[in-house]
């Protein structure tokens, strides 16, 4: 299998330090195993997105010494795949149309009974409030617009059975770069941890129709990328990642989640921080050599 990287900014805001760190070390991973570092737009937040800010994407990684292969790959010209996927019947029978927005979520987590609330990738881990009954039709139904959740209890259970094991499994992907506490090798993490920590995370929302979750893993199979490049935030998420590859048959990647670039306060770096854009340092005369060095390359 080839050796392929990737690098798949919002156009929503502009490229800073840590954006630049991530995608050169991508880059530079690829290079170094004479392989390939693949461009892709995630463009599914169409309210936010903006033509203005992907262009200056391409300009701010070109000035970095990046290129890629053309076309790139634009998540807004996928949602039929999107969609497609969700309706499959590998998710068909898994997936619930939920009404609650975060406010409700928080209420009903704030009920006594509830216990201490629990945060996982997507913030606090959903209560179940819109999650059907066991015993309901296999076959669940949604409309067209409506916000959709993964029953993970399902999921689980569906993908255990489909396993044909005896006793408790576990899933996996291998890490080569570390996790927020060190994690590296090869990560393993039991169905009862999903449902615990992780639940029932959204597939689809409303505006979108799809989610970073469920494109994501859609889109690094349909560019089969070997190696996935990313910031050590979304580790957790992975977990989720890994559960759809299964659910979709599609392959896990090998992951190297990275440090995070932060200010001089220990603050992660936020695309609001402009001060800190690679278009300013641009202005201010910085060699693309500089901005390796500020970021540790």
């Amino acid at each position: 299998m080839t050796f392929r990287t990737r690098f798949a900014p919002s156009p929503t805001g502009p490229l800073h330090l840590g954006h630049a760190y991530s995608a050169l070390l991508a880059y530079d991973m690829a290079m170094c195993e004479g392989g390939d570092f693949l461009l892709r737009i995630e463009d599914i937040d169409q309210g936010r997105a903006r033509l203005a800010w992907e262009a200056q994407i391409y300009d701010d990684l070109k000035w970095l010494g990046i290129c890629w292969p053309e076309p790139v790959m634009r998540q807004s010209d996928r949602l039929g795949q999107y969609r497609m996927a969700i309706e499959t019947s590998a998710l068909a029978g898994l997936i619930y149309p939920c009404g609650c927005s975060r406010a409700d979520i928080k209420e009903a987590l704030s009920a006594p009974q509830e216990g201490v609330a629990v945060y996982g990738p997507d913030g606090l881990v959903y209560p179940g409030t819109c999650r059907p009954e066991e015993g309901i039709s296999v076959k669940r139904q949604w409309n067209e617009g409506d916000t959709l959740r993964l029953d993970m209890r399902a999921a689980v259970t569906h993908l255990g059975a489909s396993k044909s094991r005896h006793g408790p499994f576990t899933f996996s992907f291998t890490e080569t770069g570390e996790g927020p506490n060190g994690e590296t090798g090869l990560i393993e993490f039991t169905p009862d941890a999903l449902i615990e920590t992780i639940g029932d995370v959204v597939l689809a929302r409303r505006d979108m129709g799809t989610s970073y979750h469920l494109s994501v893993v859609l889109d690094d199979a349909a560019q089969k990328i070997s190696h996935v490049v990313r910031g050590r935030d979304l580790f957790e998420a992975t977990k989720i990642h890994v559960v759809l590859q299964q659910l979709l048959g599609l392959p896990t990647p090998t992951y190297h989640h990275h440090k995070l670039i932060r200010d001089e306060d220990g603050k992660r770096l936020a695309k609001r921080d402009d001060a800190r854009a690679i278009s300013k340092y641009r202005e201010d005369g910085l060699t693309p050599q500089d901005i390796r060095a500020m970021v540790g390359l």
